[in-house]
């Protein structure tokens, strides 16, 4: 598929419990095009979760290929996996991951200062980071004096500092009122119309049918 940034042929994952071995995902291919807004959309025990994790490298997969970005990550060891996270993927999680000590700048800076880069060379641009999510005003703010909105918001700009080729979010706005959750969605259209590719996780087909294309997963299949 031209222009594919992931690429997943036949996608088996098998946990071992005990004597057990459970099929978690049984065969999945998806391709998602550079640019799009992918709603990966399922119940619990659907797979999409595991699904996820194989997508952001932080798993691997028991049998089939993965292509990310052109490359054939299916083999690659942890090291290689870790800096295909830190490089090529943006991630935002339900629960926001940020440093209650710090304040907004420092947590959207830090994803470049664990790769050895100095505070005061990045500052620029996590402020252009939080300019692009509309927290230019909230950059000295600690997480206690956010909205859980402005929360999501900072962990949005904090995926897009390093200028991965995906957004992988997970139930983004699973922790947000309605209002919130909405403003949060109406961010990721908006980066999305800026050429962002944006694959969301979500159980919620309220937040699904704003992406531009849903894959339904159901019992470790693709369903629709």
């Amino acid at each position: 598929m031209a222009n594919a940034v992931i690429e997943m042929n036949d996608i088996v994952k098998t946990y071992e419990m005990g004597n057990e071995k459970v099929d978690v995902l049984k065969g999945v291919s998806i391709r998602i095009q550079a640019g799009e807004f992918v709603c990966i959309l399922g119940p619990s025990g659907s797979g999409k979760s595991t699904l996820m994790n194989i997508i952001g490298c932080i798993d691997t997969l028991s049998s089939g290929e993965y292509y990310l970005d052109s490359e054939n990550v299916t083999t690659s060891n942890e090291d290689k996996l870790t800096e295909i996270r830190n490089k090529k993927i943006g991630f935002i999680f339900q629960k926001f991951n940020l440093l209650p000590r710090y304040d907004s700048l420092y947590n959207v800076a830090l994803p470049l200062l664990t790769r050895g880069r100095r505070y005061k060379d990045v500052v620029d641009e996590a402020k252009n980071a939080l300019r692009e999510v509309g927290l230019e005003d909230r950059m000295n703010h600690k997480p206690n004096e956010l909205s859980g909105g402005q929360q999501q918001r900072v962990a949005i700009a904090r995926a897009l500092v390093g200028s991965p080729d995906i957004l992988l979010a997970d139930e983004p706005t699973g922790n947000l009122d309605s209002k919130s959750g909405e403003d949060v969605i109406n961010l990721f259209k908006e980066l999305n119309k800026r050429g962002h590719t944006i694959v969301l996780i979500t159980h919620d087909m309220n937040v699904a049918k704003n992406a531009g294309r849903i894959i339904c997963i159901k019992d470790g299949l693709i369903d629709e």
